[in-house]
């Protein structure tokens, strides 16, 4: 018998969750984006909301 053929009662290697995000183009590109969106927004509602009060 050959062991290279793929037997039908063999399990299937599931993917880790890091390497099936790692390995998603549009997804990594989404992340890229939106993180330093979000950062800069947070700052900036920081620095706005330290600004003291006009007398």
């Amino acid at each position: 018998m050959n062991e290279t053929t793929n037997q039908p009662d063999e399990k299937k290697e599931r993917i880790p969750a890091m390497q099936s995000l790692l390995d998603n183009p549009f997804l990594l590109l989404f992340i890229g984006v939106a993180m330093p969106t979000v950062f800069y927004l947070m700052w900036g509602i920081m620095e706005i909301v330290t600004i003291p009060v006009a007398p």
